[in-house]
């Protein structure tokens, strides 16, 4: 019983909470439902008037204001005929017997007066603005308006002059004056301040103001001579209202903006300083000025940009909230509809990138060795990020998607040859009547006299298939010079040719067509002819 008449009570009293603001709320209903609109004439307020939805208040101002105009331009029409008229609902403006307008109760009501003393004041603002209205068509005001306009022209061209003389002399003082400063601040921070940073934030800051000061005199000139002339001055006073009113809502959102500036130009200033050092060091060690152990010198360009794009991503997370219009949800939708566009459009890069640093990590070559990558063989010139570029024998430059480098082999000719030379090799075969001792020491021979090969280790030669009707025979020698390899086979063939030819043995495969009449095998005297000798062992030397 007592829960019940609690409520009881709680309904009573919101039902009379209801009930007392219906009232105030009907009351603001009505009165946002009342118009109002500003009888104008060049552009000047004479007093507002009400409206209803039967007659709007903006039909009701615009003919006020076209029968005043029309009274002003007729010069039959005396100011001092202008009276006041009382009807049984209105008071009427006349001006001697035709009609100006009529003022009500209703119109009299917001101001806490009779509809007789509203009409009085009308009457003598009209009045008022019939004298103006004629004053300024005169032929004396037109000339005068004509000749304060020519100054404000002549003022405004010689203000513009010097605005650029002075804008010009102000640049070259303190240049004059602080440019040698600048170059010490430079110098003391090891390039982290850059003197064209500086002298561009300031020539950036005066030339702003510059253009502000150009659009402002320009502006006030504008509206100066619009409001000389009676039939432009109503565009005078809109055409500055329509400036200064967007400028005073940016101004005021600036000011109350201005912590999240201050917040979000110490985050970049910090961040960019911490970027510089990060440069700094990681150049150190690319330069080997700053020695890290475990820690390869080419990784260093690679790591900082990786570095440098985590530090940039944090600092965006970071200064999200404080950028202008975060929160809207058309900011929202762009965001996400680029973030859709750069994940679709931007899938293969983001893998080549990655694959550029497994190749960078795993160190399978760094610029300036000679690699073969599937089938295409040359020198590393360049390791980028997404590609790597290898310049062939025939200077040919190649791009190869560091994507293709993970799945595919990767030969490297420089490496190994750093600590115990490359081998390079190549292949003859020979008939069986030919001594084997021969062959070896005749290539063994072609190798001593080939420029570029390695004679400690000493070559060597390997007897690599006893075919059908001939011996391959593949020589193999060591070299430091990978870069030169093809130069290194090239002399290398022809020094075969001569030794082959001068010791009299032929470089043939030969093929049968039938048994010969002699067995074509190597008589015992002959294993060691010439250059081929004996060793303590035996073998050939």
């Amino acid at each position: 019983m007592k829960n019940i008449l609690i409520a009881l009570t709680i309904f009573l009293a919101a039902s009379q909470v209801v009930l007392s603001a219906e009232p105030a709320r009907a009351a603001a209903d009505r009165e946002t439902a009342v118009q109002t609109e500003s009888v104008r004439i060049d552009g000047a307020v004479l007093f507002p008037v009400r409206g209803v939805t039967a007659h709007p208040a903006s039909e009701r101002a615009a003919a006020i204001a076209k029968r005043i105009t029309a009274f002003a331009d007729d010069p039959a029409v005396q100011v001092q005929s202008i009276v006041t008229v009382e009807s049984d609902d209105s008071t009427d403006i006349m001006a001697g017997d035709r009609f100006i307008m009529s003022v009500f109760d209703a119109d009299a009501e917001p101001d806490g007066v009779s509809r007789q003393v509203l009409a009085k004041v009308y009457a003598g603002k009209i009045r008022t603005t019939i004298e103006t209205y004629r004053r300024d068509r005169s032929s004396r005001n037109i000339v005068q308006a004509s000749v304060t306009a020519l100054g404000a022209t002549l003022g405004l061209i010689i203000l513009m002059l010097l605005l650029w003389w002075g804008y010009r002399r102000l640049i070259a003082l303190l240049e004059s004056r602080y440019t040698t400063r600048l170059r010490e601040l430079q110098d003391k921070s090891h390039d982290i301040v850059k003197t064209e940073w500086i002298w561009g934030s300031i020539r950036g800051g005066l030339r702003i103001i510059r253009i502000i000061l150009v659009f402002l005199i320009v502006l006030f000139y504008v509206d100066l001579v619009l409001s000389l002339f009676p039939w432009t001055r109503t565009y005078a006073i809109p055409l500055l209202e329509l400036v200064l009113t967007p400028l005073q809502s940016m101004v005021s959102a600036v000011i109350g903006y201005f912590p999240k500036l201050v917040f979000l130009i110490i985050l970049v200033l910090v961040t960019r300083f911490i970027l510089k050092l990060l440069r700094a060091f990681f150049q150190g060690v690319e330069r080997n000025r700053i020695k890290v152990t475990g820690f390869e010198a080419e990784w260093s360009i690679p790591i900082y940009k990786v570095t440098r794009l985590v530090i940039i991503a944090f600092m965006v997370v970071v200064a999200y909230p404080y950028i202008p219009g975060s929160e809207s949800q058309a900011f929202k939708g762009v965001s996400l509809f680029l973030g859709i566009v750069f994940s679709l459009g931007s899938s293969s890069s983001i893998a080549n990138i990655i694959a550029g640093y497994m190749v960078l990590f795993r160190r399978a070559f760094k610029v300036g060795d000679r690699v073969k990558i599937g089938n295409q063989t040359g020198d590393v010139i360049e390791m980028r990020l997404q590609v790597t570029i290898l310049r062939t024998i025939k200077n040919e430059e190649i791009i190869v998607p560091n994507s293709n480098i993970l799945n595919t082999e990767v030969i490297n000719y420089s490496s190994l040859s750093r600590k115990g030379g490359l081998i390079l090799h190549t292949t003859v075969t020979i008939g069986y009547d030919a001594p084997w001792r021969q062959v070896h020491a005749m290539l063994l021979t072609a190798a001593e006299r080939t420029q570029g090969l390695l004679q400690e280790p000493k070559p060597f030669v390997l007897q690599t298939a006893l075919d059908d009707f001939y011996v391959s025979y593949e020589l193999n020698a060591y070299t430091d010079r990978p870069l030169e390899m093809v130069q290194i086979y090239s002399q290398l063939h022809q020094n075969i040719q001569d030794a082959f030819n001068e010791f009299g043995v032929q470089i043939m495969s030969p093929h049968y067509l039938g048994d010969p009449k002699e067995a074509k095998i190597v008589p015992k005297e002959q294993w060691y002819q010439a250059p081929a000798k004996r060793d303590e062992s035996g073998g050939p030397a």
